[in-house]
């Protein structure tokens, strides 16, 4: 039997490993569990055991050279003729595959299953397909889109082929792993596999860069007279966003031997991004598109499963929770001050975007640790008071939505741990990359409104919490202090917190308690512990 070994996937947003090392060659023999190869991602380091006791028979990537997910890198040898992929490392997606004839050719059909989204999910919705029975597919290209309670994905094509067979109709709500459709497909895996690493690793979700074919051959040219590596996931990047060679060679890499990651393009492209718009004029926002009234005074614009969900989720909260808010102001003189004179250097130096939540964040959960009860849900007939932080962060989705993704345990994690981990959430969140795990389970959150401006507001309870803190833009403004015994007015960073507690629950000291605790913990933080 030929068994491929494939790269395998460590982390929904991981699309690419670096082979670090082979510990075993062509015609080596390995026994099973045995450590084939070593390989790190942007998360982690770590080794691909054998699947079965064997012989190495072909090994189709050098080390270092960065592979997609899903990617054959070797092919084992063992008893029997079938061919299968490496059961430890299968992805989540991966798929059985039979074999047929057609006249003198071999097909493997190979079957599309409900894809497992997260521990908690065990079914998902079919929302619509984008590929029907006969009709040609590539690999990478959607196949059909589908729902959660939590998430909506698409899921594509592991191969090239023609869909010989759709199980189920759209809106039918499938069981995780149960087979959706089959691919009929000529596709020699590891023959093809073999052939482009010869040449050049295609990334595994290809980007349409729409550039022209001068620009494009430009920068493989700049790419030939570098020793710099720049993976094709990344030159995919720059192309699309006009990312110039020279500012490519001038970005710091924080993986292997120092590469540019994706995580450090996009997190430069979000840095210059911020420059750029804040010298452009207010343009129209972005509306969905709807029918027009026959006088055209109305558009009609349908409520899409997103708008839905946040429509009930609200209603349920307001039906559920007794709402009330309190507000209270506090001086981030401190915060301010570190950050003006370590921002940017934070994020040129060691890719960390450190902004102000990072440090509310850190306060809030101080505040959780010391007033426990404000960390909690009501059960039926009783309370349940979680001894750790999953820490909510309210992300803006364009066009016209809202989801709170969670950071998990978030009292184990630094000030600069947050700021890492709100840019994950919000970057995930955006490109609909979360799994239903990073929206459950949450037990206090925040909702930022004032990076649209906003000095303060009354925000709903994310249930089953009991309570959720309103963040305020930070303003300048003239303050009453003492100095030297005597009143005066002085210029400050100021910033309103605006707390809605469930009062079944959380009275008005306790919530009056936590909210001072929250100011406190800001006004009084010593940027040392940075």
């Amino acid at each position: 039997m030929k068994i491929e070994i494939v790269m395998p996937k460590m982390g929904e947003s991981v699309q690419e490993g670096t082979i670090l090392k082979w510990h075993k060659q062509v015609g080596d023999k390995v026994k099973k569990d045995e450590i084939i190869y070593e390989i790190a991602t942007d998360k982690v380091d770590t080794e691909v055991p054998s699947p079965a006791d064997g012989v190495i028979s072909e090994v189709f990537f050098k080390e270092n050279d960065v592979v997609p997910v899903g990617t054959v890198v070797a092919i084992l040898e063992t008893e029997g003729t079938d061919v299968r992929k490496a059961e430890e490392n299968k992805t989540e997606t991966e798929t059985p595959v039979t074999k047929e004839k057609a006249g003198t050719e071999e097909l493997e059909i190979v079957d599309i299953p409900m894809p497992k989204m997260g521990e908690s999910v065990m079914e998902g919705t079919i929302i619509k397909f984008h590929k029907q029975v006969g009709e040609v597919v590539k690999k990478d290209e959607i196949l059909f889109e589908i729902s959660t309670d939590k998430v909506d994905t698409e899921v594509p094509s592991p191969v090239e082929g023609e869909i010989a067979e759709i199980l189920f109709r759209e809106n039918n709500t499938v069981a995780v792993g149960e087979t959706v459709m089959k691919i009929k497909t000529k596709e020699k895996v590891a023959k093809v596999l073999k052939n482009k690493a010869e040449t050049e690793v295609e990334p595994a979700e290809p980007i349409k860069t729409g550039i022209s074919t001068d620009k494009e051959n430009k920068i493989k040219a700049d790419k030939k007279s570098t020793n710099r590596f720049y993976s094709p996931v990344v030159l995919n990047i720059a192309q699309k966003e006009n990312v110039s060679f020279e500012e490519l060679e001038n970005i710091q890499g924080s993986g292997i031997n120092g590469r540019v990651t994706k995580k450090d393009i996009l997190a430069y492209l979000e840095s210059r991004g911020k420059v750029k718009a804040e010298s452009k004029t207010v343009s129209k926002a972005e509306m969905p598109e709807g029918e027009t009234s026959a006088d055209g005074r109305i558009t009609y614009i349908p409520i899409d499963r997103l708008r839905r969900k946040i429509m009930n989720h609200m209603v349920q909260s307001r039906d559920t929770s007794v709402h009330v808010s309190q507000v209270m102001e506090a001086d981030v003189t401190n915060i301010y001050d570190y950050l003006q004179a370590n921002q940017e250097k934070l994020l040129r130096e060691k890719n960390i975007k450190l902004t102000y939540m990072a440090f509310i964040s850190y306060a809030v959960v101080r505040a959780l640790k010391q007033f426990p009860l404000m960390n909690a849900s009501i059960e039926e007939d009783r309370i349940a008071v979680k001894n750790y932080v999953n820490l909510g962060i309210a992300v803006a989705v364009e066009p016209n939505g809202l989801i709170v993704p969670n950071i998990k345990n978030a009292e184990n994690l630094s000030v600069l741990g947050l700021a890492n981990a709100i840019a994950d959430l919000g970057k995930r969140a955006r490109n609909k990359e979360l799994l239903p795990d990073d929206v459950v389970d949450g037990t206090f959150s925040i909702t930022n409104y004032g990076v649209f401006g906003a000095l303060f507001g009354a925000p709903i309870i994310n249930q089953p919490e009991v309570g959720i803190l309103g963040v305020g833009a930070v303003t300048k403004k003239p303050v009453v202090e003492e100095v030297n015994g005597k009143d005066a007015i002085v210029i400050k960073p100021m910033l309103y917190l605006s707390l809605s507690h469930d009062h079944r629950l959380v009275d008005g000291m306790l919530g009056g308690r936590f909210l001072k605790a929250v100011k406190e913990n800001l006004e009084n933080f010593d940027v040392n512990m940075v």
